[in-house]
């Protein structure tokens, strides 16, 4: 029976005359997918310059690592049968292979070193020989891209961003190594600058292991401008470093929350408060100094708080106001969804009578102490809140 089809699909579609074949499902090894990505560099080598790479001692690091390369995979026989359906250039098929003397268990941190790339390649620009292969790599990456047959499904997300990051509810932040921004930050669904072209990554591929040891994946990566490409995520992250003009393009967020002054312009929309309760409940009593109510409100605060002694949502006891924020136009109702996000795993369990004696629920109230309130709504102010959320064993804001 082929996969996928039920014993009556396979009856129907013998009564048609239609043979049922099983799909083969594609599922490579981490060893494949390593061969794959080594043979599209080689092949990018070749669209680029026009001819196969070359040994010598007079060539840049990288042709001479493909070199090596190529000649490994002319060797492997195993490694023809995966290869060969991608070989439109004819490279398996080369003339005589010379050997190399390299092992073929070598991974790509090995060849460099024994090509002359000492113990630390990081700076492969200052070694002999060597050309800024990087930066033409870079610009290569850009310009492989074909153009995007369901740009249609694509397009109104970019308007969307565009219409976010005018209204500051998204930012584009330099994309730079000291930003502790590392490549398994990039995921489905983030927003880069690359190029001049707003760059969407569409779709993470399976991670792999690279030549080089590390993990990688394929990517579909969209771009504003219609086109798409299926770089590796490293070459993205590659990429972005070298573009003077790279940028990360934050995730929706409440926009510039808070401010010590407004301007002319700015329309007041309320306040964060944050209170303590007096309640001589035990269980309030045992942890006044780390329990805080956090709201947000478009009246008046002490007007609000007159009737707290008969409203079971600040405990049926009096508070004391102990810090607040006042913020401008901002809708109230999704920052207070997104603080409570953030804070959600401290949410204080607990039912508290009415004065009916019907059971409530407060849900505004969490074990958190006031310093990591301060910091979460510093994170709010520079849009960076998105992704944490507060660890109680911890007592610290953490990425989610």
């Amino acid at each position: 029976m082929a996969k996928g089809f039920t014993d009556e699909d396979d009856a129907l579609l013998a009564e048609l005359g239609i043979e049922a074949e099983a799909k083969r499902e594609a599922n490579r090894t981490p060893r494949e997918e390593r061969l794959l990505a080594g043979f599209e560099e080689i092949q990018r080598f070749v669209e680029q310059h026009g001819r196969v790479p070359q040994h010598g001692g007079d060539r840049d690091i990288f042709e001479r690592l493909y070199a090596v390369r190529l000649d490994r995979l002319r060797e492997l026989a195993d490694c023809h049968a995966l290869l060969e359906p991608l070989d439109h250039q004819g490279l398996l098929s080369g003339a005589d292979v010379k050997s190399t003397g390299f092992s073929e268990e070598m991974d790509d941190d090995e060849l460099l070193a024994e090509l002359g790339a000492g113990d630390d390649p990081k700076d492969i620009t200052e070694l002999r020989y060597v050309r800024p292969y990087a930066e033409k790599q870079a610009a290569e990456e850009i310009a492989n891209r074909q153009k995007c047959g369901d740009f249609d499904v694509f397009k109104p997300l970019f308007e969307q961003v565009q219409r976010d990051l005018q209204s500051g509810v998204r930012a584009s932040r330099p994309f730079v190594k000291d930003a502790g921004f590392l490549k398994s930050d990039i995921s489905a669904g983030q927003f880069f600058v690359l190029g001049g072209q707003t760059a969407y990554v569409a779709d993470v591929g399976e991670l792999f292991r690279a030549p080089n040891g590390q993990t990688d994946a394929r990517l579909r990566v969209i771009y504003s401008n219609g086109t798409e490409s299926d770089l590796l995520l490293r070459s993205l992250q590659r990429a972005l470093y070298k573009d003077e003009a790279g940028r990360r393009i934050t995730e929706p967020s409440a926009g510039p929350l808070f401010s010590d002054r407004s301007d002319e312009e700015d329309e007041a929309s309320g306040i964060v408060y944050v209170l303590r309760s007096k309640s001589d409940h035990p269980a309030i009593v045992a942890h006044r100094d780390i329990l805080h109510k956090i709201g947000v409100t478009g009246g008046d605060i002490a007007r609000r708080l007159t009737h707290a002694k008969l409203d079971p949502t600040f405990l049926m006891a009096d508070v004391e106001v102990v810090a607040t924020y006042e913020l401008f136009n901002i809708n109230r109702t999704r920052l207070e969804n997104l603080i409570h996000r953030v804070f959600g795993a401290a949410r204080l369990d607990i039912e508290i009578k009415d004065r009916f004696g019907q059971p409530v629920i407060p849900r505004e109230w969490f074990l958190v102490p006031l310093f990591v309130i301060d910091e979460a709504i510093e994170k709010i102010r520079d849009g960076s809140i998105v992704g944490y959320v507060y660890n109680p064993k911890t007592a610290s804001l953490i990425a989610d």
